[in-house]
């Protein structure tokens, strides 16, 4: 018998005659790949697009840029997806991408993969075993997605890398996913991507069309549309395929059949080259495609029927078992399918495909009924007898195909969820859940017996303890509805995990024997992807939970319930109730040895406790869970306690330390893919990073954060702390625009206060800097009635403070007077309602002490220099040059400390010039020109002092007249009435005065008269 890979070489060898040898049109776009190749080898990575309908040539184009590519010294790898209907293979061309590289590249694959194997070998399985985190870690594909770009961009740190990703119209969704976080994250490396898909198949309901339209918002990659040939081209084709010159009549007739497509061209030609003119050929184009197959002898003809059926690539002994034919009669049929150029044997292994998947489409859709399901049978049965005729990884996944197209439910059923539990462990959660959901259709089609066969341990990890033994417990079918909804809500589906969870509970009412551990996991995870979802805070399903298991023996459902009872105190109301129900956690989880669950409940549980005011023991204890959680390589949770830990840092005011963890967070989660808890992380640096005054920074963190994650709530984060800088910096508009996006993304159905409160100080700074007095006290009114939970001083005190600012800001303001003792009266029923448990919020009490006296016209400079000395202790710049800045007026203002008054000023200039907080530099400015005090130490030469009479906002004592008008409250109106002018008049000087003094409106005016005392008498 001949060696069938040495066939298949051979074949592949065989003359074709349809196609062209001359590369015919495209210039344009095979200039735009090879330009990008350029950028790509300068070290500036490339993405591009080609689209094109079917048979129009991407393929062709894709060839000859590999062609130049290869010339040019580029490593090119190929990879294409794979049309298997709803079970299709996960990460299909990735695999074959870097398979390709493996072969071309073996030993800087080894080293770039260095220390990672188990996890890529998901996507490669020669690299060994997979390994690495569990199916069910929350952070497992972005961690995978994470290794695979870094393994990419150093394999093309030293040298030009090509990645063709052929067909995304038969993407998998795990490939999309994958591609879409190349595409989004990929910086550095000298890579090009290239991927192909089919426009004319890009329906509207197309799972395709949402990632284009994610891709076309992004500048970085670029889209290339191939259009038809036109007629000179298709004249340029013949001549090519021809070898000659074409008739005129010839090439007028294939151009109006073919209407320019190139593949439709050649088509033509050789169905005219078998006998058929062109004008006997029918007008359907799947008649068209079927001329060449019926010209072929039988044993080719019903090869090419069984290639079609087998999938977009059929190995040659797979092939040979099911086609049943001698090898050498197998032969002769390939290489009179090869010879007419209807397959290809597949260059660097060991099978055969359709030179173009619309012949095998229309060749598949030929069949019989019948006849598919036959052929799937034995496609089948040969895998089943001879595993090893296919790739191990590929394995299940078409065993579970070509049964299920069988009809034969008692063999698909098993099957089916044998590739699912394949592709769980390659993380292709998506996949998954569409064999689960597979296998739910087959559940009351397959037999008994087949059934009572399956067990929950082999199918199902999420399988929930039901006080019985799974291993002679039979698998049912609320088994697999668990496990579709945990793979539904990782692969980030979570309405459907939801309405999973409602199917679930419903067929659990309705059993005869109720099961209240089964039910309360069902309605754990309810909670969870309620609140996830913005539909509610989740407590309803919780409570539903505690109560099924109330009364029941320890079990580890128990232990999850209360430890998802105890998250939600911790994130709405840290008290008691939070804190018993997060020991009870622990208490459960170590009576049945989950310790996973454990260390969740332990590091919960602390962070409870320093909310509660247990500060070190709190801290002790979520440090132990890190260096725990880290050590047996749990390192979701080790980042969820890095997560907790900064957070609590920064509510203690030890913002350094925090940025130091945090920066070890963020190493860990860079080095283990963990993408999402990255977001996390760099959010909350970012927040410790704005209270040490490193607003740069800060605002780098931010937008980082916002350009490498899609998660909502860590976007909303960014936002929020991006609202805050621009306040600060007097970017009013920014800070609006930032604030409406974080306000978008944390709703209002779930009112956490660790988002709401923090957006809502942010909201009374931005409204207290426009003047929008009114603004200000309904939200600090919202603010008090729902009060401030234990750990939420960090929150409450700069809202407070805020607030409490605008009032005494606005003192003397006639539109500010009514409605201030209800203002004030809710501020200090705040003030008894926060703690401060650190010596940064003894400093807050004590300038909202202060700025109260000041609201009331009765503050001294003592008090003032009682709250600079509360923060020139503290590592806080911005609040400590505000209270330099206050204390240095009231002493200016009662006179005899000018040089004391100086040197306030001076420091609390300087701070705001280096942080960039435009109000308050100023507010120092306008101070310091008021008071004649120049704000270096000796006046520049030449630099004249400053005129105390002058108006440092270069305003005319007209539009002086104007401001206090508008300051007291005036109409343009009753403005033209008191000084004998006209209203217009009135109004040009209005909108001069705004100009001037830099703000939108009329309420903003009036509030930085009062509060920079532009109506005073000049000292």
């Amino acid at each position: 018998m001949s060696d069938p890979r040495g066939a298949c070489a051979m074949l592949g060898a065989v003359e074709t005659r349809s196609v062209s040898p001359v590369f015919v049109g495209r210039a344009g776009e095979l200039t735009a790949l090879t330009e990008a190749l350029s950028r790509a080898t300068a070290g500036e990575p490339q993405a591009l697009l080609v689209a094109g309908e079917a048979g129009v040539g991407k393929t062709r184009l894709v060839e000859e840029f590999r062609d130049a590519a290869c010339d040019a010294g580029a490593v090119v790898a190929l990879g294409g997806c794979v049309e298997l209907g709803a079970d299709g293979l996960p990460f299909a061309p990735f695999s074959a991408a870097l398979r390709a590289l493996r072969r071309r590249l073996p030993e800087e694959l080894t080293a770039a993969a260095d220390g990672h194997e188990g996890e890529l070998a998901r996507l490669l399985p020669e690299l060994g075993e997979p390994g690495g985190p569990d199916a069910g870690d929350e952070d497992a594909t972005a961690r995978l997605f994470e290794l695979t770009v870094r393994l990419l961009e150093r394999l093309a740190a030293d040298r030009t890398l090509v990645l063709v990703l052929e067909d995304l119209h038969w993407a998998d969704t795990s490939t999309r996913h994958l591609l879409t976080y190349l595409l989004r994250t990929l910086r550095r490396g000298r890579l090009v991507v290239v991927a192909t898909y089919r426009a004319d198949d890009i329906h509207r309901r197309h799972p395709l069309r949402p990632l284009l339209a994610e891709l076309d918002r992004m500048r970085t990659i670029r889209r290339i549309e191939l259009s038809r040939f036109t007629r000179t081209e298709v004249h340029r084709q013949l001549t090519g395929i021809l070898a000659a010159e074409p008739a005129p009549g010839l090439v007028d007739d294939i151009f109006d059949r073919s209407d320019g497509n190139a593949f439709f061209v050649e088509e033509l030609v050789a169905s005219h080259s078998c006998g058929a003119g062109p004008h006997s050929l029918s007008d359907s184009l799947r008649d068209l495609l079927l001329v060449r197959v019926e010209a072929l002898p039988e044993d080719a003809q019903r090869v090419a029927r069984i290639v079609a059926e087998g999938g977009s690539t059929v190995e040659h002994g797979l092939l040979a078992a099911v086609a049943g034919l001698a090898e050498d009669d197998l032969i002769e049929a390939l290489r009179a399918a090869v010879g007419a150029n209807l397959l290809l044997a597949v260059p660097d292994g060991d099978g055969y495909r359709f030179r173009h998947s619309l012949v095998r489409e229309a060749v598949s859709d030929d069949l019989l009924p019948g006849e598919r399901s036959r052929l799937n049978r034995r496609y089948a049965e040969a895998l089943e007898a001879d595993p090893g005729l296919v790739r191990p990884e590929e394995r299940a996944t078409r065993l579970a195909t070509y049964w299920y197209h069988a009809h034969d439910p008692a063999k698909a059923l098993p099957a089916v969820l044998e590739a699912s539990v394949a592709t769980r462990k390659r993380h292709a959660y998506a996949e998954q859940l569409r064999l689960l959901e597979r296998a739910m259709e087959l559940w009351d089609e397959a037999p008994a017996e087949v059934r009572a066969g399956l067990r929950p341990l082999d199918y199902a990890e999420s399988y929930p303890p039901c006080g019985c033994d799974p291993e002679t417990t039979p698998l049912r079918q609320l088994d697999l509805l668990a496990e579709a909804a945990v793979a539904a809500r990782l692969c980030g589906d979570r309405e459907r995990a939801l309405k999973i969870g409602r199917t679930a509970l419903r067929l659990l009412d309705g059993e005869d024997e109720h099961d209240p551990l089964r039910a309360a996991w069902f309605w754990t995870e309810q909670a969870r992807l309620q609140s996830n979802l913005g539909r509610g805070d989740g407590w309803t399903e919780i409570s539903r939970a505690q109560e099924l298991v109330k009364g029941l023996p320890p079990s580890a459902v128990h232990a999850v319930v209360l430890a998802g009872a105890a998250g939600w105190g911790m994130l709405r109301n840290p008290g008691p109730d939070a804190l018993a129900a997060a020991e009870r956690a622990v208490e459960y989880a170590r009576l049945v040895k989950a310790e996973a669950t454990e260390l969740n409940a332990r590091l919960t549980l602390g962070t409870i406790m320093v909310a509660a005011g247990d500060r070190e023991s709190g801290l002790a204890e979520m440090h132990a869970v890190r260096e725990r959680t880290t050590a047996l390589g749990q390192f979701h949770e080790a980042a969820r306690a890095h997560i907790n830990l900064t957070s609590a840092l920064e509510s203690l005011g030890r913002s350094a330390e925090a940025v130091e963890l945090a920066d070890a967070g963020l190493e860990l989660a860079r080095t283990r893919g963990l993408v999402e808890s990255a977001g996390w992380i760099r959010g909350n640096k970012a927040e410790s990073l704005h209270s040490l005054g490193r607003w740069d920074e800060a605002r780098t963190e931010a937008e980082l954060l916002l350009s490498s994650i899609t998660s909502t709530k860590p976007r909303g984060s960014a936002h929020l702390r991006l609202a805050q800088i621009a306040v600060a910096r007097g970017e009013t508009a920014t800070a609006l625009r930032h604030l409406d996006e974080a306000s978008a993304v944390y709703g209002t159905r779930d009112p956490v206060p660790q988002y709401t409160l923090p957006l809502t100080g942010t909201a009374v700074a931005a409204a207290a800097a426009e003047g929008r007095l009114a603004d200000v006290r309904a939200r600090l009114a919202e603010a008090a009635e729902a009060g401030f939970p234990p750990g939420t001083h960090r929150y409450g005190w700069p809202l407070v403070l805020a607030a409490v600012t605008a009032e005494a800001d606005s003192r003397g303001l006639p539109a500010a007077e009514e409605g201030r003792a209800e203002a004030l009266a809710v501020l200090r029923r705040c003030v008894r309602a926060l703690a401060a448990p650190a010596p940064v919020w003894t400093a807050h009490a004590t300038q909202v002490t202060e700025e109260l006296a000041r609201a009331e016209g009765r503050e001294t400079s003592a008090r003032w220099a009682e709250v600079v000395e509360a923060w020139t202790p503290l590592d806080r710049p911005h609040p400590l040059a505000l209270a330099r800045h206050r204390l240095a007026d009231v002493l200016l203002a009662e006179g005899g400390r000018r040089e004391e008054a100086t040197v306030l000023l001076r420091q609390a200039h300087a701070t705001a010039v280096a942080l960039g907080a435009r109000p308050l530099r100023e507010d120092a400015e306008l101070l310091a020109a008021r008071a004649r005090i120049p704000l270096a130490d000796a006046p520049a030469a030449g630099v004249p002092e400053p005129d105390p009479e002058a108006d440092v906002f270069g305003l005319t004592p007209r539009e002086q007249d104007v401001l206090g008008l508008v300051a007291a409250g005036r109409t343009n109106r009753q403005i033209a009435e008191e000084l004998f002018i006209s209203p217009k008049t009135a109004s040009v000087h209005v909108s001069n005065i705004l100009a001037k003094l830099g703000v939108s409106g009329r309420g903003e005016a009036a509030a930085m008269a009062h509060r920079l005392r532009l109506l005073d008498t000049p000292r």
